[in-house]
């Protein structure tokens, strides 16, 4: 009969519960910040600024894994606000200044083109954008698509790899 109890026990327990919760930490990380702020700079002038609600560090801190990020672009003569991007998740390389933002990528310019790409470089050096990816970018009513670009931030000239069309207003093309 004790037997019987026992079993009967066994069969309508709950689930056992978990030792440890899961740490949002990732194992290799060397270490995580909340609300950080970077500049994106070549040869001491300031290129962009980056902002991202998380960051993990990597790679004796030479590689940064951000979240929700925003980042602002800069003229590079006059240091005038050139254009803004946001994306889901990025990556910020300290040795080479260079950034990768992925998930959701959209380029704003000072004067309103928008740019959207699920992958998207800055390169401050160049201070140049560029993907391989497929891309929207819409400027008024006109909109262009393609594969792969590369652009300045502000999206003035901007130079498609291929499957380039575009629909809406006529887009004046100045002689040379």
């Amino acid at each position: 009969m004790a037997l019987a109890a026992l079993g009967a026990a066994c069969q309508n327990s709950a689930p056992p519960v978990p030792v440890a919760s899961r740490t949002i930490l990732p194992d290799s990380a060397n270490q995580m910040m909340f609300g950080v702020r970077f500049n994106l700079a070549d040869n001491g002038l300031r290129r962009a600024e980056l902002f991202a609600d998380t960051a993990y560090m990597y790679d004796e801190n030479t590689r940064t894994e951000l979240r929700k990020v925003n980042a602002t672009f800069f003229k590079q003569g006059t240091g005038e606000k050139d254009a803004t991007m946001t994306s889901l998740q990025a990556t910020y390389n300290t040795r080479l200044g260079s950034m990768e933002g992925r998930g959701k990528v959209v380029v704003i310019s000072a004067d309103g083109r928008k740019l959207e790409t699920p992958q998207l470089r800055y390169d401050p050096a160049k201070n140049e954008i560029s993907s391989d990816s497929a891309f929207v970018m819409t400027e008024g009513r006109r909109r262009s698509e393609g594969i792969g670009f590369t652009s300045d931030p502000d999206l003035k000239t901007i130079r498609v790899f291929r499957n380039w069309k575009a629909s809406g207003e006529r887009v004046p093309i100045p002689k040379q």
